[in-house]
């Protein structure tokens, strides 16, 4: 089990929390809970009636849980928001966190796959009771779906040569750990940009072992359903996929295509947005490298 103190500082911590507008007798959830940073601010601001639930997938977390009467944290996958929620005797909330995408303490254990810096077995899982692993993906999927997962979540316009590779390499010798995959996609890596194009390798891999743009949409589309009229939602997203998600659905309820329009020419959304997209400053970059592409979007629930 692992202790707080391998949990980094949250990322937009008061900008996030000022977002839910918290009411000292309101219901909250935190769905990222992590190191429970978000937790603990929100935490401060509730009063003796308040309540916070906190979801975490990742066992690791289970170690930071709260001592405080009115804290639950639920070892379950935030795609599951309103099952557990309702399973605690809750229906609906007046505001939602989420700090997407992977924590820094999973990126700094080196055993769990996530972290191009360290040779590892290739897992990427953020639970450890799913059963789809980043083995799985780089040995069993097909060229067509290794392709896709290039292709949409590394935003990599040479996946289809990306996914052949990796088949060639597989059928010689299968791919165990994350310094034999780097070794097979060496010729994609250019030295002046290597880094870079791994990171969207491995976000590839990942978002697809753990369902990530499915459990987003899950939760976003929950979230509207369990949200008080006048609730607010506060989402960290940290890449283009993500953002791009929240931002619709902020925007008009739907993930594609637009709102049907009435008589007059007007369509009903389900969300204001509150505000101006939130982006870290300098200051907290330099102390939180993970800050660096953090993107806060808040709405509220009309």
């Amino acid at each position: 089990m692992t202790t707080t103190m391998e949990y980094h500082n949250p990322v937009l911590l008061m900008e996030t929390v000022d977002g839910l507008d918290i009411k000292p007798d309101g219901v909250y959830v935190d769905v990222t809970f992590g190191g429970g940073g978000h937790s603990k601010e929100i935490l401060k601001r509730l009063g003796p009636n308040g309540r916070l639930f906190g979801f975490d997938q990742d066992e690791d977390a289970l170690a930071n849980a709260l001592n405080d009467e009115r804290f639950t944290l639920i070892n379950e996958n935030f795609r599951f928001i309103k099952r557990f929620l309702r399973f605690h005797n809750v229906k609906s909330v007046d505001g939602i966190l989420a700090d997407l995408g992977v924590s820094s303490h999973q990126f700094d254990v080196a055993e769990r796959g996530f972290s191009t810096r360290f040779d590892a077995e290739l897992d990427m899982r953020m639970s450890q009771k799913n059963d789809l692993s980043a083995y799985k993906v780089v040995n069993e999927y097909d060229e067509a779906n290794l392709r896709r997962v290039f292709y949409d979540y590394g935003e990599l316009k040479n996946a289809p040569t990306i996914a052949r590779v990796i088949l060639e390499a597989r059928e010689i010798e299968g791919i165990r750990n994350t310094e034999q995959l780097k070794t097979v996609l060496g010729r994609f890596l250019p030295a002046h940009k290597s880094h870079k194009i791994l990171a969207q390798m491995y976000q590839a891999i990942r978002i697809e072992v753990n369902q990530e743009m499915d459990v987003l949409k899950e939760f976003l589309e929950q979230s509207l359903e369990i949200l008080k009229p006048g609730g607010r939602l506060s989402v960290i997203s940290y890449h283009s996929l993500e953002d791009r998600l929240v931002k619709r659905y902020i925007k008009n309820g739907m993930f594609e295509g637009e709102p049907e329009r009435d008589f007059f020419g007007n369509f009903s959304v389900p969300f204001k947005t509150i505000g101006k997209l939130i982006v870290p400053n300098d200051a907290e970059i330099r102390i939180n490298n993970r800050a660096r592409s953090a993107k806060l979007r808040i709405a509220e629930k009309v």
